[in-house]
């Protein structure tokens, strides 16, 4: 099995095919793309191939170590994970062709008219340890 991170992002990615801001959706519509992914998660429970997800707020700070007895550093002229990532899922799955499979059903989550968001997610393996070597 090998563990994958989707991410689900605000911009960043190419444009959605249904690429209307979740805020412009209706309460309606909003509940139904909630229930798509509380629904594929609940699937991947049961396949025994979720790991962990969460939809984040768009509230976010960057935040650097500034030396000793410095108070942190915080923001800076780049790009913001608040302003990117919407949310993530970590899916232990037995192939990167199935962690494709997956994430391609989770981009046909309804988004704005119930049509399907045919958004772009982000797929990244988390790095296994290195081999040990024994003689």
């Amino acid at each position: 099995m090998a563990k994958y991170l989707l991410l689900k992002h605000y911009r960043g990615a190419p444009a959605a095919v249904n690429d209307v801001p979740m805020d412009q959706w209706t309460p309606q519509e909003v509940d139904a793309h909630m229930k798509f992914m509380s629904d594929f998660a609940t699937e991947l429970v049961g396949s025994g191939e979720f790991v962990d997800g969460q939809a984040l707020s768009p509230e976010g700070t960057f935040v650097r170590y500034d030396g000793p007895g410095r108070p942190p550093v915080t923001d800076g002229p780049f790009a913001e994970t608040k302003d990117l990532i919407a949310g993530w899922m970590v899916i232990d799955v037995d192939s990167y062709d199935r962690a494709l499979e997956l994430a391609a059903e989770l981009s046909s989550a309804p988004g704005a008219g119930g049509e399907p968001i045919h958004e772009w997610l982000e797929i990244r393996p988390f790095l296994s340890a290195p081999a040990t070597v024994t003689e």
